[in-house]
């Protein structure tokens, strides 16, 4: 009896140590001990962010040139992200650390990357985003469709977005977007977080994965589709739509807990929140209700998965259609020879884009290289976690990320589909890369070295694509006041010239005034602006009366794209500039060291002063 109680205290003491050294067990045991690294993973967090904010308080915009933000920003800045990767990682390698902490780094990245240019320009970024603005004011105007968008026209089509935001202004009163619009990057970054997650714990409940996941998509997410735009609204509306679907599919992390165990069935208010989606998604941009319907047909090609996808395809297919059929209709028929022109030949979907009658500059060949690198280095890390991590062939991930490829076929987009497509592959394809890095059985700590490295990696290309550009994105308080005087002073009917998009309020009253960019032309007509700026306004200046002048605007931005871009000489704006100062008829109204507005008109005798 003695013998046979001491063998079964003895289990019992074995199994005792044994669920002990579980993981997970050890911070039950010991509430309140907290390891040298717990502490290192919550000083690094707030002392990264410190010093982030420090790094901004004296940065000399104007020193940017061929890389951007990225040759102004001081060494203390890039202290930062490498401060939040380090702690980052060694938060993921502690089983013990807490969700939130994992959530305050990924936030705190999405902080460094997306609200930087916030915190430091004093105007809204992007001319685009200044655009969209413009045709929010333009819907509050005429209280739905604007007439007379001409180009603009498109956004009547697919107004869901535009919409909701003047629904927005009217209910709380504000006087215009321009008051939010600026944060809508970091705003938009921190609310897409909660689609992926909820995408990628559809495929897997290891933390590390969908943490690590997470972090790898704000790293390699360069394009920038995060402005205030339709683009951006409807990419959020698609990461949940599908994020909703792959957590209904049988093999789904979620299935048994959240949709009741029922195989290939969708619970009404599930189904119908997805239809409301897709329905938004629908009306507020052409190209994401593509993606979404191709990102279904290949979800649905494994036999198990149709019955779950096949509603949700359908009901993308019927609103798509429907919607094209009318409220698009106009815009599809107008365009439909350029649509099946396209289809023939793919290969001008992925180079498209204007003839350079300049040379871009050096640094921004450097960036574009850096951007079409990491974008393949994302792939190829997402085909070899294909190759290594057999477990991932079985869930969807490698279907969505080859789900956008067959859109290049369709449409250049702007010579943009490309990176379009590298967009809506991402999320899937930081998934596969963390498991690729992040799934690891022995010595965590010694792969976390390896990867280490090439997370930083990552975050470096990401800076080169995201911040290279923003001699141009940027605008100063000159540029801004210069729109707007065109848009206060400028008779309607007027005609709005300038040699890029690159002006902050452009579009203030596109309903009303014409406008002409000038790097938008046929190659001859650039030509003729390049051997002679005043020749080469001619011809888009004849309509112009003493009641209905013509305003050309030049800029420093617009100086800054041409050297970037060389679509035009570099010194296009500066010999323009010189050119119209000295020819009689064009009257400089406004002059700032950043901007410089003419004003030209037809008298009634026919001709100008």
């Amino acid at each position: 009896m003695g013998k046979l109680q001491t063998l079964t205290l003895g289990r019992m003491a074995s199994i005792t140590s044994a669920v002990a050294r579980r993981p997970g067990t050890a911070e039950r045991r010991r509430p309140h001990g907290t390891t040298p690294r717990q502490w290192t993973v919550r000083v690094v967090l707030p002392l990264a962010l410190a010093l982030w904010l420090a790094s901004l308080r004296h940065v000399e915009l104007g020193g940017m040139r061929d890389y951007g933000l990225l040759q102004v920003l001081p060494v203390l800045f890039w202290v930062a992200p490498v401060l939040l990767a380090v702690g980052f990682c060694l938060a993921l390698t502690d089983r013990r650390t807490r969700n939130g902490w994992l959530a305050g780094y990924v936030l705190g990245l999405i902080a460094v990357i997306h609200a930087t240019p916030t915190l430091l320009y004093p105007t809204l970024r992007y001319s685009w985003a200044w655009k969209h603005v413009a045709v929010v004011d333009a819907v509050i105007r005429h209280d739905g469709e604007v007439p007379n968008a001409q180009k603009l026209d498109i956004y009547n089509q697919w107004p869901g977005f535009f919409d909701l935001n003047a629904l927005f202004l009217q209910a709380t009163g504000l006087d215009s977007a321009l008051g939010y619009a600026a944060w809508t990057p970091p705003v938009f970054n921190a609310v897409l977080l909660a689609p992926l997650l909820l995408l990628f714990r559809a495929v897997t409940r290891d933390r590390r994965l969908v943490w690590g996941g997470a972090w790898i998509y704000y790293s390699c997410s360069w394009v920038g589709q995060d402005y205030f735009a339709p683009q951006a609204f409807a990419f959020l509306l698609f990461v949940t739509v599908i994020a909703l679907t792959m957590g209904q599919l049988p093999n789904s992390t979620l299935y048994d807990t959240d949709s009741g165990g029922l195989v290939g069935r969708w619970r009404a208010g599930r189904f119908a929140l997805i239809v409301l989606l897709e329905a938004v998604i629908v009306s507020s941009h052409p190209l994401t209700p593509l993606m979404l319907i191709s990102a279904l047909v290949a979800l649905s090609l494994p036999r198990r998965n149709r019955r779950v996808v096949l509603p949700v395809l359908a009901g993308a297919v019927v609103l798509a259609a429907a919607w094209g059929a009318t409220v698009a209709r106009p815009y599809l028929s107008e365009n439909l020879n350029d649509f099946l022109g396209a289809l023939l030949r793919p290969d001008t979907n992925v180079t498209s884009g204007l003839a350079a009658l300049g040379s871009a500059a050096p640094g921004h060949v450097v960036v574009s290289w850096v951007d079409r690198g990491l974008s393949a280095g994302v792939f190829l890390l997402a085909a070899v976690a294909f190759l290594v991590r057999p477990w991932v062939r079985r869930t969807g991930l490698p279907l969505l990320v080859l789900a956008p490829l067959p859109t290049l076929v369709a449409n250049s987009y702007g010579g943009e589909m490309i990176f379009r497509a590298y967009l809506f592959a991402l999320p899937a394809a930081a998934l596969l890369i963390s498991a690729l890095l992040f799934q690891w059985g022995r010595r965590p700590r010694l792969r976390m070295l390896v990867a280490y490295p090439l997370l930083l990696a990552l975050l470096a290309g990401l800076f080169f694509g995201y911040y290279g550009k923003e001699a141009a994105n940027h605008f100063t308080e000159g540029e801004v006041a210069a729109g707007q005087f065109v848009a206060a002073t400028a008779p309607p009917g007027s005609t709005v010239v300038s040699l890029t998009s690159a002006v902050p309020g452009l579009y203030l009253r596109y309903d009303t005034n014409p406008r002409v960019q000038l790097d938008e032309q046929e190659i001859d007509d650039r030509r003729r602006l390049v051997e002679d700026p005043v020749k080469g306004l001619e011809p888009f200046l004849r309509r112009t009366t003493a009641e209905r002048p013509a305003y050309i605007i030049l800029s420093r931005a617009q100086a800054a794209e041409l050297y970037l871009r060389g679509v035009l000489p570099a010194d296009t704006v500066r010999r323009t500039d010189t050119a119209l100062s000295k020819t009689w008829g064009y009257v400089p109204v406004y002059r700032d060291k950043d901007a410089v507005v003419y004003r030209y008109q037809h008298d009634r005798s026919g001709g100008s002063r």
